[in-house]
């Protein structure tokens, strides 16, 4: 299909946020599907725990999914974070715009996840401009988000999703 993939994670880099953008469209998620499958580093998702029953819910594992589960008076945040203390490799991809439709601002959730777990961002780009999955640097959260997200912004410059026009712009 035309596309590279332009970086990588180190495969004993075990436990990270990859913050995935932009998402514009449902293309988004086979290409993830192909840069999983290409770098057979294993990358995963959480779903609300109802979707994770019999049959479908075996299918969602292999795909990398994990439930959540937000009993318990748990809030997404710290539900999520204690997957990664459960798990021994868990590579959570996240789209911060929240949807696939036009947005201004990111949603800050998988920042906090991140700080909350303690383990890195790495920002990863489907750039259908040039036909690149780019995966960039890790950053360790610091605490202060406006300086971490100035400079994972960064990554994201120039980078055109599949729908331009839904694009968030830094």
């Amino acid at each position: 299909m035309g596309w590279k993939i332009v970086g990588g994670i180190d495969p004993n880099f075990k436990k990270c946020v990859m913050m995935v953008m932009p998402h514009t469209s449902a293309h988004d998620f086979y290409l993830g599907i192909f840069t999983r499958g290409i770098t057979g580093l294993e990358m995963n998702w959480v779903g609300k725990k109802e979707l994770f029953r019999f049959p479908l819910g075996i299918y969602f594992r292999y795909m990398g999914g994990e439930p959540l589960d937000r009993s318990g008076g748990l809030n997404k945040v710290d539900s999520i974070a204690a997957i990664f203390d459960k798990k021994d490799t868990f590579r959570l991809a996240v789209a911060p715009e929240g949807t696939r439709k036009k947005v201004s601002e990111l949603k800050t959730g998988f920042y906090y996840i991140a700080l909350k777990a303690n383990v890195p961002i790495v920002p990863v780009s489907f750039d259908f401009g040039r036909k690149q999955v780019h995966l960039g640097q890790p950053l360790n959260p610091s605490g202060n988000i406006e300086q971490d997200l100035t400079i994972l912004k960064e990554h994201y410059k120039g980078v055109l999703g599949k729908i331009p026009e839904n694009g968030i712009q830094f």
